[in-house]
This record gives structure tokens, sequence and C-alpha cells, in this order.
């Protein structure tokens, strides 16, 4: 394993660079690191260890010191025009909510467009329900980014798993695979 990095916010007391610590990440998640042809952003991942028991977000920024505003959330939408169904990966900050029916259906060109029930989300993913990350999503798969996700210096996302979380830089993100930052892909929450 890697010698301890120091993350840029948060109170945990296991962290490493995610790079030497694959085996504890899902094979699609750790593949994706390893294969991501960004090599800069894959390095900046770093990995913290976590309870799963205390991987809801409200839990898991009070318990470990982690602002909501620096948190992010990746749903799984499946989107429906005709008989054909995508499936597209959405990423927003903790403290908005995913405009699914509007901005989602309308970028996706879909009828309908709903959150993906979780045994679609986890078997087609590969991930565990409540850890999904946009890391490692299937190939072809949209990864549709709020805006705000990018301009936010550093975030945290899931690991895959429900224990751990991974840190990286926002701008990192809009290198992924797939990825599409959005204006308006969130509204505030409440």
């Amino acid at each position: 394993m890697n010698s301890p990095s120091r993350p840029p916010f948060g109170n945990f007391d296991i962290v490493h660079a995610a790079s030497g610590v694959t085996d504890l990440l899902p094979a699609p998640v750790a593949d994706a690191l390893r294969n991501w042809d960004a090599r800069e952003a894959a390095e900046s991942v770093l990995y913290v260890d976590t309870d799963p028991d205390k991987a809801d977000t409200a839990v898991f920024c009070e318990t470990y010191d982690a602002p909501p505003e620096a948190s992010a959330n990746c749903v799984v939408v499946a989107a429906k025009r005709g008989g054909e169904t995508t499936l597209a990966a959405c990423l927003g900050l903790a403290h908005t909510r995913i405009d699914v029916n509007r901005a989602v259906r309308k970028h996706l060109g879909a009828r309908k467009a709903s959150f993906a029930p979780m045994d679609t989300a986890v078997a087609e993913t590969g991930m565990e329900y409540g850890g999904i990350t946009p890391i490692g999503l299937p190939t072809g798969w949209p990864l549709l980014i709020d805006e705000s996700v990018v301009a936010t210096p550093y975030v945290l996302i899931g690991s895959g798993r429900r224990r751990g979380k991974l840190i990286l830089p926002g701008s990192a993100l809009s290198l992924l695979p797939g990825a599409e930052v959005l204006p308006d892909l969130c509204t505030p929450a409440g």
C-alpha cells in the first residue's frame, strides 16, 4: 500500500492514493483508474477508508467532518424513448437535487426519465448501491455532471463500495469518459 496522503478536508484515519489500493475497489473502478487516459487526474485520486454503516451523505458528513458542499452523489438514470432505454449517470453536489424530469430527460432526448431501479444500477455498474461512482461506469454511458461539481476544488465521491470514498479535484471529473458538464443539471435541494 502507498504511504498515506493528506486529504484537503475531512477527518479520516486511513488515507491512500487510490492507485495504490485498487484491491479495495470493485473491478470496474480499479480498471478505470489504471486505464484512465488522464494520468495526472488518475494519480490525484485519494481513497479514504470509512464505515459502510455511515455511508448516507448526512451521517457521513457529520461523522467525518466533510462539508456537504464538497460531497457529490452519483445516481443512475433510465431514460426512455419509444421502446429503448438509455442508462446514464448523473453527478451533483450533495446539497442539490439532480433535475431528472427536466434537465436529464431533455438532454438525453427522452420522453421519460427516472432513477434506475437499484438492482439495475448495481448489476449494470458492478458497484454497490450507496457507493456508485462516476469512475468505472460502463463504456458508452453518458456521464452528466453539474457544472458546480467541476468548479469545486476537491470533491468527495463514492468508491464503488459502501466502504470507502474517493476524493479528487472537481475539474478531474470532466476528464472521465462520456463526461458532459451541464450548467443546470441540478436545482437547490429543499
